[in-house]
């Protein structure tokens, strides 16, 4: 057996090793700036959106006309279990077939495009849920779990995460971009974050669909998820206007203090129809570097803290509560770990109605 050896001179060994430190260096500075700009961003960089439609249905809320005595004075809302109506953009066929989580979110998506003037089939979307479809990932499991391992095309067919989503955008015949996600109890958070980002950075209006419902057993004692809740906001961005804000903000993003941004257009309400209960509100996002020490929701909420706590979607209740009220407020959601969602909404405008 011969061993061959290869000796390579010092000064080509001396090449490899600077070059390979020169690497490492570039990759370490690389990865600061990543970290300070991802930092800057989270501290400095405000999206800012108007909120132009809102759709709601939960426990003991009906909708978001009658809601919104209750959200300023929640002490008069008695609880009651959430009562999904029939969609009727859904065809008969359809309803038949569609889960309660598609239901939910197509109502309250309907209701939040009302007197918007915004035909859906041209409305980007971005539906988020924690929990998708519970009811139908049990009975898949349980198909599956006997010897014939009989799967119904429908129970696939509503698997997907994006069931709700292909329900919407095929009854309006929308083939307007979609998003669909998941972020466990911060499933709203990132939702309104999505698609407040989609609404500045692409100027156009987006529909934001939030709703989660109960698990069966067993899944419920690992995930209690106490009722039906969804909210739909419709999101539209800001417009052009030379005497809105100063000269060097560019459109739907407000520069912080300390934090540069190279453009030369401002920006200024859109008009929401006369009577829209969310008309002329801006809505400010800020994401925060760090989650709320305490979260004072509940407290705030009163009674309706209980569903603030038993449902994700009903993480979207202190924004609905600021919505239903005529003052400037700022207000801070949790998101993911080590990071919060800082809102800051603006009054309501004195031509709208309540």
């Amino acid at each position: 057996m011969r061993v061959w050896s290869l000796e390579l001179p010092n000064e080509v060994c001396q090449v490899e090793i600077d070059l390979h430190m020169q690497a490492q260096m570039q990759a370490q500075r690389q990865a600061q700036m990543q970290d300070q700009v991802r930092a800057q961003v989270k501290a400095q960089a405000q999206l800012r959106v108007q909120v132009s439609g809102v759709g709601l249905l939960g426990p003991g809320l009906i909708d978001w006309p009658s809601a919104q005595p209750l959200l300023r004075d929640p002490a008069r809302w008695i609880s009651a279990a959430t009562v999904v109506p029939a969609p009727q953009r859904l065809p008969a066929t359809e309803r038949r077939r569609a889960g309660t989580v598609v239901k939910a979110s197509i109502v309250v998506a309907d209701e939040a495009l009302q007197g918007s003037g915004i035909d859906p089939a041209e409305l980007a979307t971005v539906f988020t849920s924690s929990t998708g479809d519970p009811l139908n990932c049990h009975l898949l499991c349980e198909a599956l779990a006997q010897p014939q391992r009989t799967m119904s095309p429908t129970r696939f067919t509503n698997s997907v995460h994006n069931a709700p989503a292909g329900y919407w955008h095929i009854s309006t015949q929308s083939r307007a971009a979609s998003t669909s996600l998941a972020a466990f109890d911060a499933s709203f958070a990132a939702g309104l974050l999505e698609a407040a980002t989609q609404c500045a950075v692409q100027r156009q209006a987006v529909l934001l669909v939030a709703c989660d419902v109960p698990y069966p057993e067993p899944l419920h004692s690992l995930r209690p998820v106490t009722d039906v809740f969804a909210v739909a906001l419709l999101l539209q961005p800001l417009a052009q206007d030379s005497s809105a804000l100063p000269v060097g903000m560019p459109l739907g993003f407000v520069a912080m203090p300390g934090c540069g941004q190279v453009a030369s257009t401002v920006v200024s309400p859109v008009v929401s129809p006369v009577g829209s209960s969310a008309a002329g509100r801006i809505l400010a996002l800020t994401i925060a570097a760090e989650a709320p020490a305490q979260d004072a929701a509940p407290a705030a909420l009163a009674a309706l803290g209980a569903l603030y706590q038993g449902i994700p979607a009903a993480r979207a209740l202190p924004l609905l509560q600021a919505l239903a009220g005529d003052a400037a407020c700022s207000l801070r959601l949790p998101a993911l770990p080590d990071m919060g969602l800082q809102l800051s909404l603006s009054a309501r405008p004195q031509h709208a109605a309540p």
